[in-house]
């Protein structure tokens, strides 16, 4: 009888014994979160009242720089205090937060140099690139002098190193200067392959973002105009590099057989190439580069190298302004229909955050600053109409293009005050596309039907059958419409004729230059001209920034910092696994899938542009 009883209660005894070791295991999680938390708050209240002593500020950046992080927040620093040092290169930093110290230090007592050590800086775009760069013009011209050092210059590093006082670079560095191109998976025969039918509308003779689904190649006129500015992108880096190295752009990048045989010359000795070139000053052993920023900047014992500061543990003080409000709001990413997600634009999110910053009398003007390649029509259309109520109301608004601000991008910028791009910012692309996938052959190969009974073709749209005759003519007429829309409200604003636009329009992408010429855009200039300009149409003498940026709490950081961690030990089990060429590969259909996430436009119709979204350094 009471081995009966043992058989009946033993799962129950046991169930009640994983209840409690669970519990338990949650209740000791939350006790060691709360202990590190206080130590890490104590850290971070230690270290930011100990002044740091007089050296270098290195800039010894980790991944990439955007303008919104997806951690931006008063935690973001005690996070490196709870978690460590990061070597995650997928991780993002600010880019006006990287300014914002560099002009600090520029006037700060205790800094007294600056070293670049950017071998895991991954690089971002040239607008982003020239904005920094402007910051260590600035402390260079304050006469404190800007050192650059490393094993290896990617393009993106060589630019910021640059501008320099000096370069080293060790005996077996590379200085990697190639020039700039676009690839694009094109999907064509695989869809065949599949019997998937992609029916495609669109509007805009340079409109690529479809073609992938089309055909197999680029067509001659998307490669004519992706050419044009590909080409004015890549001189206007050489002519900021060159001029920084008091050299000719021809000098710096001969071209690729006039390099060949200079290297040829030296026997392949990358390191005493780029020293002939005058890329660098010095071919040094990181000892001896040791040695003469000691000689620079004194020696730590603590740190047993020469006296410095990171980036990351060089706090800003921000000073009391007085003044009226000046709201800075970002758009960076896919537009989407809806709610925000990480690395998107949310049409509702960001509309709400601008009609709440119009309805609050303490903000005398906006700053919004687009970094956007484009996506759901409606979305723009969202975020537009309530730029365009804030203009109504009196308040000004001033679009500050950072890297690209094209199709859906520029489509919320038009009812803008004023419109700031970058020399290198990517715009335009005004053209608007429907894509809708069915698969009803890749179901009949496989022997799967669907039969049913509509009350109108119209109601039988589904995925798994043919696309009905009526409802393609209905996505053409609402993909027309949207175009003319498009240009009649560009016309509107930027006081054109529908067909001057029409014009400059049809998908095709400008350059800043370019835009300015086209009069898409007011004038050249950056985030720094934006903020001034919103000034001055607020008649505002003083004033400061109101960041709209996202707070999530510790919690948030935590599974952040873990779900990273996580992440970055898979990707490098999966290197290890596969072969180099196969993981480029998946990274790159990665990257593509961002928008096949993203295609939630309740009409199906985008305004997209495909090439934009991929130039970075």
């Amino acid at each position: 009888m009471n081995t009966s009883w043992q058989i009946i209660f033993a799962p129950f005894k046991w169930g009640w014994r994983l209840l409690h070791f669970i519990r338990e295991c949650i209740l000791n999680v939350f006790l060691v979160l709360l202990i590190i938390m206080v130590i890490g708050i104590y850290l971070q209240l230690r270290h930011s009242q100990t002044a740091p002593a007089k050296g270098a500020l290195v800039i010894d950046l980790i991944g990439t720089v955007v303008d919104k992080p997806a951690i931006n927040n008063r935690f973001r620093y005690l996070g490196r205090e709870l978690m460590g040092v990061s070597n995650n290169r997928m991780q993002e930093n600010s880019l006006f937060d990287i300014v914002n110290k560099l002009r600090q230090a520029k006037n700060d007592a205790n800094i007294t140099g600056l070293v670049l050590s950017l071998k895991n800086f991954t690089g971002t775009d040239q607008a982003s690139l020239q904005y920094i760069g402007k910051a260590l013009r600035e402390f260079r011209d304050n006469n404190k002098p800007i050192y650059a050092i490393g094993d290896s210059y990617s393009q993106a590093q060589y630019f910021l190193a640059s501008y320099a006082n000096k370069i080293y670079l060790t005996p077996q560095g590379v200085v990697d200067l190639r020039g700039i191109a676009t690839n694009n998976f094109y999907y064509k025969s695989l869809l065949d392959k599949l019997k998937v039918n992609s029916h495609i509308f669109y509007v805009g003779t340079y409109k690529s973002a479809v073609e992938p689904f089309l055909r197999d190649n680029m067509s001659d006129n998307a490669r004519e105009a992706d050419s044009r500015w590909v080409n004015q992108l890549w001189q206007h880096y050489l002519a900021t590099v060159a001029a920084n190295r008091q050299i000719t752009p021809k000098q710096l990048f001969p071209g690729a057989p006039a390099m060949i045989d200079s290297l040829r010359a030296v026997k392949g000795n990358t390191a005493q190439f780029a020293l002939n070139n005058k890329w660098v000053d010095e071919v040094a052993s990181r000892s001896a580069i040791n040695d003469a920023l000691t000689k620079e900047f004194g020696w730590s014992k603590r740190k047993k190298s020469f006296t410095s500061i990171s980036i990351y543990d060089y706090q800003t003080v921000t000073p009391p302004k007085t003044g009226g409000k000046i709201a800075v709001i970002f758009a960076n990413g896919v537009i989407i229909d809806g709610l925000e997600t990480p690395g998107s634009i949310g049409g509702d999110t960001t509309a709400d955050q601008i009609r709440n910053v119009r309805l609050d009398p303490n903000i005398k003007a906006i700053v919004f600053r687009i970094n956007s390649p484009g996506g759901s029509v409606t979305a723009s259309d969202v975020i537009r109409s309530e730029l365009a109520a804030t203009r109504a109301s009196g308040k000004p608004v001033v679009v500050s293009m950072g890297s690209v601000a094209a199709s859906g991008g520029y489509w919320m910028s038009i009812p803008a005050n004023y419109i700031i791009a970058s020399t290198s910012t990517l715009t335009g692309s005004i053209g608007i596309f429907g894509v809708i996938n069915t698969v009803e052959g890749s179901l009949d190969s496989i022997g799967v039907h669907t039969s049913g009974v509509a009350t109108s073709p119209l109601a039988d749209v589904s995925m798994t059958k043919k696309l009905p005759p009526e409802f393609s003519q209905i996505m053409h007429l609402t993909v027309e419409h949207g175009y003319n829309h498009f240009i009649d409200l560009v016309a509107k604003y930027r006081h054109k004729t529908s067909e001057e636009v029409d014009k400059i329009g049809q998908g095709h992408v400008w350059i800043g230059s370019d835009a300015k010429q086209n009069g898409l855009v007011d004038c050249l200039g950056d985030f720094d001209d934006a903020v001034n300009k919103a000034a001055e149409l607020a008649q505002l003498k003083e004033y400061k920034l109101h960041w709209h940026l996202d707070e999530p709490g510790l919690l948030n950081l935590v599974l952040t910092k873990t779900k990273t961690s996580v992440y970055t030990l898979m990707s490098g089990l999966i290197q290890l696994w596969l072969p180099s060429p196969v993981t480029q590969v998946i990274d790159k259909l990665k990257k593509d899938a961002v928008l096949d996430r993203n295609w939630n436009d309740p009409q199906n119709c985008y305004a997209f542009c495909l090439s934009c979204k991929q130039i970075a350094l």
